[in-house]
Parts: structure tokens; sequence; C-alpha cells
């Protein structure tokens, strides 16, 4: 009996993420030989390729073979290498970084400060965070976070998924309604020939509303978790080896420990300082921290030997998640060596002209939340759907503002979960969350992110939105 128990088990284990990741991957290919190919042609706009409306012409077919699957797993992994190398970088500096005791010591003395209260350091994360993207500020910098959302989450006996939600989460509020965000909701109103950051307000509002509702489900979640962490989706191990050591174990808070803290907090100064004045990327993020580990090695007088060491462990421990990135960027390889992503946009938006104006608005809002499981790159985005919406609007007599908050509610919703984002795999891989874990935590938020956005495009049809 107990063997068939164990048997009839087995048969129910959830795939792993690769597992599932690669299926979608071969529906891709699949869908190549029966979506037929085309494209439009584009223009420059600010040094983005902006795509012109009404220019969609089909193009020779080039189905995706299994040879084809197979190298776009390879070429995933080269175009994502600049994310697979910064995770494999920050977990080893991390590691470094928690060698000194500095984090999990100042984590220990915040908690303390707070008399353990757990709720007000949870809700001042998610609205730090939210903030700052509520005017654009910390974009994939937030992988950098991570880690301090992670101990701090630890520290309070929780488990890694508190971790990463009150600081992504927290992000997402601000990314999806965009109130001043400068490249994503600048773009798409440049585009829509908006001024910038013209409606505002309603923004705004639904700034809030996603705010409190995040808030509400994390604190939730967290209750539920603090009674019996049994009902983690992370088990009761939620930690996994380290699940034993916790803050206390770095003694008290010194003077060096704040001396490496401080040189945290100098250094990703200076990257926020070069993503907004110099054009940094990714891949200055990463020299960035390799270069604070230098930096906080020597203050913690740790040796050439053993900084190799730590970092190495550190990285090793971050290979799944990076190597997941590669694999989901696959996906799109496929897609694009395919040329299909214009045709899906085209034979998208054709039959929405007929619809009833508040259903149109509706179903702008739904294509762009199923669209960016494909494409998650917010400007990439704009870039292609925004020249369609801009007439599509225009001809339903929605105002181009309704026009441009259902792409940007619509862009950063589904990017809680899509597998195509490498953003967010970097961040489950430097958190080390599992993806299957992380989607069934936050499935739920994402409908109720959905529908708090579905009531929002109707109020904007509603008051005639505007301008424009």
């Amino acid at each position: 009996m107990a063997q068939q128990n164990k048997t009839k088990k087995k048969r129910f284990d959830m795939p792993d993420a690769f597992v599932i990741i690669f299926g979608i991957l071969v529906l891709a290919a699949i869908a190549t030989y029966i979506v037929p190919s085309g494209s439009f042609e584009r223009e420059d706009v600010e040094g983005r390729s902006v795509v012109i409306e009404g220019t969609y012409a089909e193009t020779e077919a080039n189905p995706a073979s299994i040879i084809d699957i197979f190298l776009a797993i390879q070429q995933g992994m080269i175009d994502s290498a600049n994310l697979i190398f910064m995770v494999l970088i920050v977990g080893g500096i991390v590691a470094i970084f928690e060698h000194t005791g500095a984090i999990n010591s100042g984590i220990n003395a915040l908690i303390q400060k707070a008399n353990g209260r757990k709720y007000p350091l949870i809700i001042t994360f998610i609205v730090l965070f939210a903030t700052m993207d509520l005017v654009g500020l910390s974009g994939n910098a937030v992988i950098a976070f991570i880690p301090i959302g992670i101990i701090l989450a630890k520290a309070l006996k929780l488990d890694p998924i508190v971790g990463v939600a009150m600081i992504y989460l927290g992000q997402y509020v601000g990314v999806a309604t965009g109130t001043f965000d400068p490249v994503i909701t600048g773009l798409a109103q440049r585009i829509a020939e908006l001024p910038l950051f013209s409606g505002a307000g309603l923004r705004f509002a639904a700034f809030i509303a996603l705010l409190i509702v995040t808030i509400a489900y994390i604190c939730l979640y967290v209750r539920r978790i603090s009674k019996d962490p049994s009902k983690s989706y992370m088990g009761i191990s939620a930690f996994g080896d380290t699940g034993d050591e916790s803050a206390e174990d770095f003694g008290p808070f010194t003077g060096k420990h704040k001396i490496i803290l401080l040189t945290f907090v100098a250094f990703l100064g200076l990257f926020l300082y070069g993503v907004y004045n110099l054009d940094w990327s990714i891949n200055h993020l990463a020299a960035i921290f390799l270069m604070m580990g230098i930096v906080v090695a020597f203050i913690a007088r740790i040796s050439p030997n053993e900084f190799v060491r730590v970092f190495i462990k550190g990285a090793q421990g971050l290979v799944y998640g990076a190597l997941v990135i590669g694999l989901a960027r696959s996906i799109v390889v496929v897609l694009e060596d395919g040329v299909v992503l214009d045709t899906i946009v085209n034979y998208a938006f054709q039959p929405l002209s007929a619809l009833p104006t508040l259903i149109g608005a509706e179903a702008i809002f739904l294509f762009n939340m199923l669209f960016n499981m494909i494409v998650s790159s917010g400007s990439g985005q704009a870039a292609i759907v925004m020249p369609f919406i801009v007439p599509l609007v225009d001809m339903l007599d929605i105002t181009r503002q309704t026009g441009v908050l259902a792409f940007k509610l619509g862009d950063g919703i589904t990017n809680m979960i899509t597998p195509t984002s490498g953003v967010l795999m970097a961040v489950l891989a430097v958190g080390r969350v599992s993806y299957l874990k992380w989607v069934k935590f936050v499935f739920p938020l994402v409908l109720l992110w959905a529908l708090i956005g579905a009531i929002f495009i109707g109020i904007a049809v509603m008051i005639n939105y505007g301008p424009f």
C-alpha cells in the first residue's frame, strides 16, 4: 500500500521549470509552421525601432526545424549572457557580504530597533520600492536589492518568497502604472503624441489601489506562514541548508559592519547615477558588484584565496536559476527567427476595430497582458504595439490616454509571471526561489491586479480620460 501511494504521488509531481519552459519552446516552434511569416516596416524614433502601422507584408516562411529548437537554446544563452553572468557575479559577491556578517547583523539591528514588529518593516520595503519605480528609478537594478530582502525575510523567520515579493512586487506596483516613468510611459506617450506624464492622476490612483492590494496580499501570506511554517510554498526548510543560521549568529552590529554597508550603498548609488547619466546597463551592474566585492574584502580582511572560495560557492548556488534565464530567452529566439511576432500583432488588432468602445478598450488591455508573455520588455512592447493602439483607439472613439493606460497596465501585470522575462528569472535566481513555487504564490495576485486594471480601464472610458 505504501509503495502504491508513493507511485501515485510521483505520478502527480509537477514538472521542473526547465521541462515547462522547454515545452513552451516546442509550442513556439510548432507555431512557426501554423502562423504565417510577416513583418512591418520600421522607423527610428529617438534611437528605438518603431513599427509603421499599415505596412505589414507576408514574408517567406522560416519554420523552426528540430535542430533550430536546440540551436535556439544555445542562442538564448548567448543573448542572455549579460544577465546570466550578472546573476552568477551577484551571487558570488552577496556570499562575500554574508561572509562578513555585515548585512545579517545590520538587519538584526534594524529588527531590534523595530522591536521585532515585522509588518511595519515589510510594508516599508514594499512602499519604498513601489515609490522608486513610480518615477522609473530602480528598473533592472532591482536585482541588486533582492539579497537584502532575502536576508530580512530570513531574519524575520519567514521564507525567500517574502524576501523577493516585498522588493520585486513592490517595484512592479510602480512599473505597472508608470505614473512618472520617463522611459516606458514616456515612449508610449511620445508615440501617442501626448504631453509627457499627462494623465498622471488616474495612473497614480491605480498605483495606490495596486499598492494596497499588494501589501495586504503579502502580509496575509506572512501571517499564514508565521502561524504555521509548513504552509510556506518553500516548505518548512525554506532556506535549505542554511535555514538554521540566523542574523544573531553574526554578533553585534559593529563599526566595520557599518563601513561595509556604506560601501554597498555608495556603489549602488554610483550605479544608479550611471544608469541615468551615463547610459549604464546590466554589464555595469556586474562590474560594480565585482569592484564592491573587492573593496569589501579589503575592509573585512578577507584573503584572496578565501575570497575566491566564498565567491565560487555563492555563484554555484545560482547556476540553476541563471541557466533558466537563457532557456526562457530561447522561446523569443524561435518566434523572432520564424518571423511570426508581427503577424500575431497584425491579426490580433484587426478584429478589435469592430468592437464596442468599452469592450474594445478592455480587449486592448487583455491583448497587452497576453502579448507581454512573449515580449516582456516594456520599451520593446511599446515600440511594437503603440503604433497600432493609436489609430485603433481613434477608430473606437477612445482617448489616446486610455490607450496608453491599457498598454501600461497590460505591460506590467503579467511581468510578474512570464518566463520570458530575464529580469524575473534573474530575481528568482538570486532569491533562490523556484519559478513554479513563485507562480503558485503570485498567480492569485496577478488575477487581482488584472481585475483592478480592468476596472481602471472602464473608469478611463467612462470619464473620457484625457487629454486627447
